[in-house]
């Protein structure tokens, strides 16, 4: 049986926040959005149709949940969520928080602008505040 490995592109692009029932939260680390990115861990699942019903099902409700989260910390205009997979090939699905403000309103975040590497206090405590939210209710 193969196993779940994150993508080495993914892994070095972000940290890890949380794992949900099926996928692996990750925050990037351009300061320039609040930039999270699902993985579910799945081996070898490429495209969204590679999961099963019920594992898509779970991962819709995930990306609104990530969603919410992202609105509710950064109270951001617009949520841009895509699964793109162009240059990592591993099933990820990016769930990015927009303002009308931000180096790339109102197009794409890629390439847009230069990575602002996001300070690792920010970071702490933006993955803490994630946490928070998307841990599951006791």
């Amino acid at each position: 049986m193969t196993r779940f490995h994150l993508d080495p592109r993914l892994s070095g692009d972000t940290t890890p926040v949380v794992e949900l029932p099926l996928s692996l939260v990750l925050l990037h680390h351009d300061a320039n959005y609040p930039w999270t990115i699902l993985v579910p861990r799945v081996p070898e699942a490429i495209e969204i149709a590679d999961l099963s019903a019920a594992q898509r099902a779970v991962l819709t409700e995930e990306i609104v949940m990530v969603g919410d989260a992202v609105r509710g910390l950064t109270g951001c205009h617009k949520l841009n969520v895509a699964a793109l997979g162009n240059q990592v090939p591993q099933l990820h699905v990016h769930v990015i928080g927009r303002f009308r403000d931000d180096p790339a309103w109102p197009g794409p975040v890629w390439g847009a602008a230069a990575p602002n590497p996001r300070s690792l206090e920010a970071r702490d405590a933006l993955i803490e505040a994630l946490r928070q939210r998307l841990a599951p209710a006791e």
